[in-house]
């Protein structure tokens, strides 16, 4: 049984040489040659200040974004299902990679050297677990994500960009902030401390006994030491929604005017030239003109980190220096990733289709989105998903083949290998205004301007408020001061609640659970001797016994007069039971059991009585003679067994 089903799978689920084979073969992807090049060189050249901007926004450096651009876009390109897709860093992604990234830099004594092997492992975790989602078949379901949840989140992303880049942006950088660090200086000297008492511990030294020791330890502890600890506090302090509204009246006070100017300049460059022209990325001339102007001009600005200029090289300390302990907190987080960039590519994939007039295969884009994000992790990149954006524009300068996209992470790695020095001279302000831009744009604001019209179909005290509009709050609110995972998690509980009692609600009605004055006799019941009528008494089941009808059902037995012997419960119009209507059905039997009450059952369709053989009701509670496949046989029964007390 076991082989059968392992052989089922792998047929499957996992493509053959021939089918990658076919993926890639030459006559398909050279059949658009120059429209893949041109918009292949198109998207690429797109996605350049936005690779830089995501992957200095995520905290890994600009080398990070370019890696995740030029790896996920090759690769998903080849292996997806999706002709046209351009890939690369997002900033659903990003936002998220960048919790991630500060958790783990924040325990590791604020270096992202010791920090890193850690952070692209769970990169790469999260790729597998995309191939293991398109080969699970999982791409289908995606669609059913309720989109208040992803309305929510996508607006918390723009929050938390926007909101996050205005430090930058001002040239304000807390960790540099002497005045702001000195302020917890006190809080690292008490870190440091605990730390040693710790070290001392795991090495058996018992500071009651031997507190010299720990002064002497102490006393060596550099003033340098205690700055650094102080810096990675205040960094810390200052991160998120909440922290950069905590420091922004610092920042306020310290704005270094150049660096504004330049993020503004970027701001109004990027609006403004959308309006003369959509044929030139206006992010892209807002780079190169900003840029040009400031280093031409020698201005004292902050450029970003150095760009390496050689060929990317596997990081293989992710495997070698990988410290289980500090991964597996961050396992959740990896499948958030792998979940968040599948709905991110797949919802790029249907505005491709829309626009190319084709359909994608789901589950093989998860699997092609996979294996780029693991390659991309493994030379340092931060994770990526479908690039909308980039995808239209490939496909405005007439991409259409997978060639673009391949063509598209070449054209970045051509940039990186030859540009790098000069790319280096960009200023941080620049990226910032580009952030800025991104964070505005991500947004979701046709599901903003709903909510007025949203029906209040819910009421908490006096407040009546729409569901959809609760969710998409709760998520929104949650993502931007708490945690982008938690808050997802706790919106899609909040839906499927909501959904299962609509559902419940809508279906309790029409299972039309009544009480037994209510019920009105069916057409075959009109013969019923009516001398009877006082000892027996007849339930109607339509529709199913679930939670949402379990309620009203245990109020059966209240209802029945002390005159009654015989109760008869028709079955033949209820499909399904599910476990709370199973039990509610036993309760029902055992209170009337106590009462000596006989219960027959009529027309027992297969899944309930599946269900109530599964818990002995039949034959302990029910006996097979007290089940009638007609109401036919159940009268005559009732007519032979059953006196008129009166």
């Amino acid at each position: 049984m076991y082989m059968h089903w392992l052989l089922c799978f792998t047929k499957n689920s996992i493509f053959s040489f021939s089918q990658f084979v076919s993926t890639i073969s030459m006559k398909n992807l050279f059949s658009n040659l120059r429209g893949d090049l041109f918009g292949g060189i198109t998207a690429g050249i797109v996605a350049l200040p936005l690779a830089l901007a995501f992957g200095v926004s995520s905290g890994l450096g600009p080398s990070a974004g370019l890696y995740g651009a030029i790896f996920i876009s090759f690769f998903a390109a080849i292996f997806g299902g999706t002709n046209t897709q351009i890939s690369g860093p997002t900033a659903p992604m990003t936002a998220v990679s960048m919790v991630v990234i500060a958790g783990i830099v924040a325990i590791n004594d604020g270096s992202i050297e010791k920090a890193l092997p850690a952070i692209l492992i769970i990169f790469f975790l999260a790729g597998l677990m995309q191939i293991g989602l398109g080969l699970m078949g999982i791409g289908k379901y995606i669609r059913y994500i309720p989109y208040p949840v992803v309305s929510g989140f996508m607006t918390a992303i723009g929050v938390i960009i926007l909101v996050t880049q205005i430090l930058p942006a001002v040239g304000y950088y807390p960790k540099e902030d002497i005045d702001f660090v000195n302020l917890f200086k006190p809080m690292a000297e008490e870190i440091i401390l605990d730390n040693i008492l710790k070290e001392e511990a795991g090495e058996g030294i018992l500071v009651l006994e031997d507190f010299e020791e720990t002064i002497k330890r102490a006393g060596v502890i550099t003033e340098a030491e205690m700055y650094k600890e102080a810096q990675i506090l205040a960094q810390s302090e200052a991160s998120g929604v909440i922290g950069a509204f905590k420091v922004l009246p610092r920042a306020l006070k310290n704005i270094n005017w150049l660096e504004l100017i330049l993020a503004l300049a970027t701001i109004i460059i990027i609006y403004g030239f959308k309006r003369i022209t959509t044929l030139i990325p206006s992010a892209l001339v807002a780079l190169v003109v900003v840029s040009g102007v400031a280093f031409g001009f020698g201005l004292d600005y902050r450029p970003i980190e150095e760009i390496p200029s050689g060929f990317p090289v596997p990081n293989l300390g992710i495997f070698t220096q990988l410290d289980i302990n500090s991964v597996s907190p961050y396992i959740f987080t990896a499948l958030t990733l792998a979940l968040l960039g599948a709905i991110d590519s797949l919802l790029t994939s249907v505005v491709a289709d829309n626009m190319t007039k084709t359909k994608h295969k789901p589950n093989k884009e998860l699997v092609g989105q996979g294996i780029g994000n693991s390659i991309a992790a493994i030379f340092g990149g931060i994770p990526g998903a479908g690039a909308t954006i980039r995808t239209v524009v490939n496909i405005n300068a007439g991409g259409k083949t997978k060639l673009s996209g391949m063509v598209a992470g070449i054209m970045l790695l051509v940039i990186m290998l030859s540009l790098a020095p000069v790319a280096s001279q960009i200023p941080a302000a620049v990226l910032a205004g580009i952030l800025v831009t991104v964070g505005i744009g991500v947004m979701d604001y046709k599901g903003l301007k709903a909510i007025p019209s949203l029906p209040r179909d819910i009421t908490l005290g006096p407040l009546k408020l729409s569901s959809e509009v609760l969710i998409m709050l709760t998520v929104l609110v949650l993502s931007s001061v708490w945690n982008l995972v938690y808050a997802v998690g706790i919106g899609l509980i909040i839906a499927s609640l909501m959904f299962m009692k609509k559902i419940g609600d809508l279906t309790a009605e029409r299972s039309d659970v009544k009480s037994l004055e209510a019920e009105k006799a069916w057409a075959d019941e009109k013969d019923f001797p009516k001398n009877l009528r006082e000892e027996v008494f007849i339930k109607h089941l339509k529709g199913p016994l679930f939670f949402g009808t379990t309620s009203d059902f245990q109020q059966l037995a209240s209802q029945i007069p002390t005159t009654a012997s015989t109760v008869i419960i028709r079955m033949d119009r209820m499909q399904y039971m599910d476990q709370s209507g199973l039990y509610a059905l036993e309760d029902v039997l055992i209170d009337l059991r106590k009462s000596k009450i006989d219960v027959l059952f009529v027309d027992v369709l297969r899944q309930p009585r599946y269900m109530m053989e599964r818990v002995d009701i039949i034959p302990d509670l029910i006996p097979e003679d007290n089940i009638f496949d007609t109401f036919d046989a159940c009268l005559n029964w009732v007519k032979n067994n059953v006196k008129d007390k009166q």
